[in-house]
């Protein structure tokens, strides 16, 4: 029976099932409480655990997002269910972490991960492909390093504790927010009282659905980077069925639920600044590019005791604290006296994109393997 269900879950159907189930979770995790267009996105979600445990204090953007903490928990629970459970590490780990850091400064430029640039796409904002295009040419840019020689190394096997860090601190992390705790006056763990962070599905339900998402994702390693990467590098499409099913799924669900809206300007906790949004996922998609895998997968590849990834994982949390205390992030349009304006970047998050793009292209240049050698 498991060899059974190995083969059909690495199969085209395994993974349309696994993007079609995101297309149907997502905008029902909307609909039951999560943000408009946001049933689920890694960057804004973890955005939102990195100011509920203080490391920024955008009050509109903190809570302990239980989805993030299913996909990790639902992801090891498949690989010991299939006996897949291995622990590894030390292939480049500070510059994993810096890779997470740089592609959530991108990220929230376009306020979005890849899941949420195609769904918002799904509920009709159309600013979403300017974001997918961004993400498209960045990954095609690290390809091109790929295909240079860019290797951050091989992981290798250790010991069985280190691949349950990432699954152990998702689990104190559920428990914090189970009792949420407060460990001082005005202090941490902080709960948004109104905006995005105010806003989400009930707890129970948040945590199943990303159990069933991490589990489905890690068994077809459903992942949207390595999608684009695999048509690009190799004409492999795969990965890239998913995709298409999360998106085409997604829409149809919208449209039962009432959920879509067509245009660029005002659309829920998104901006319209047509340059920034590409440039914001460009820099994201290099970065996954290089780091291997799109914040989701690198989630799930943290439950399956992917230390590297869990590395790439808590340089993203630390990247979202450090853009919303410098001042990095997007901010959305605003409707002020029945007129948009649209948001954006400030100077300071224009500049941290460029020379985030700068660093990673650094990065992609020097640890070639050819180079190397």
């Amino acid at each position: 029976m498991s060899e059974k269900l190995t083969r059909f879950f690495a199969s085209r159907w395994g993974i349309i099932l696994a993007g079609a189930v995101i297309g149907i979770l997502a905008p029902l995790l909307q609909k039951l409480g999560n943000p408009p267009n946001m049933g689920i996105c890694v960057a804004c979600f973890e955005r939102d655990i990195a100011g509920a445990l203080g490391l920024h204090r955008a009050s509109t953007v903190q809570y302990l997002r239980p989805e993030i903490m299913g996909f990790v928990l639902g992801a090891m629970i498949a690989t010991y269910l299939f006996g897949e459970f291995k622990a590894r590490a030390g292939s480049a780990p500070i510059v994993r972490f810096f890779l997470g850091m740089f592609a959530m400064i991108g990220a929230l430029a376009f306020l979005g991960c890849p899941w949420r640039a195609l769904l918002r796409l799904a509920g009709g904002d159309l600013n979403a492909i300017l974001g997918l295009a961004g993400l498209a040419t960045g990954i095609a840019i690290g390809v091109w390093f790929l295909k240079s020689g860019y290797s951050l190394g091989r992981a290798t096997r250790t010991y069985t504790a280190v691949g349950w860090i990432m699954p152990l601190f998702m689990l104190g992390l559920l428990l914090l927010r189970i009792f949420q705790p407060q460990f001082s006056k005005d202090g941490p763990i902080f709960f948004s009282q109104s905006g995005p962070g105010s806003l989400h599905a009930p707890l129970l339900i948040s945590l199943v659905f990303g159990m069933v998402i991490g589990f489905l994702a890690q068994r077809t390693r459903f992942c949207t980077m390595g999608a684009i990467r695999d048509v690009i590098l190799i004409r492999d499409f795969h990965l890239i069925s998913g995709v298409g099913a999360l998106l085409v799924v997604a829409f149809i669900m919208n449209l039962i639920l009432g959920q879509v809206r067509f245009g660029f300007a005002g659309q829920p906790t998104a901006h319209s600044s047509h340059l920034w949004n590409f440039l914001g996922m460009t820099l994201a998609g290099l970065a996954f590019a290089l780091a291997g895998g799109c914040p989701g997968r690198q989630l799930f590849l943290s439950g399956e005791g992917d230390g590297d990834a869990a590395i790439f994982v808590l340089g993203m949390i630390v990247g979202a604290g450090f853009s919303h205390n410098f001042t990095l992030a997007g901010s959305p349009d605003k409707v002020v006296e029945g007129a948009v304006q649209v948001g954006g970047l400030t100077p300071a998050g224009m500049v941290a994109v460029i020379l985030s793009l700068i660093a990673c292209i650094v990065i992609g240049f020097t640890m070639r393997e050819k180079s190397a050698s």
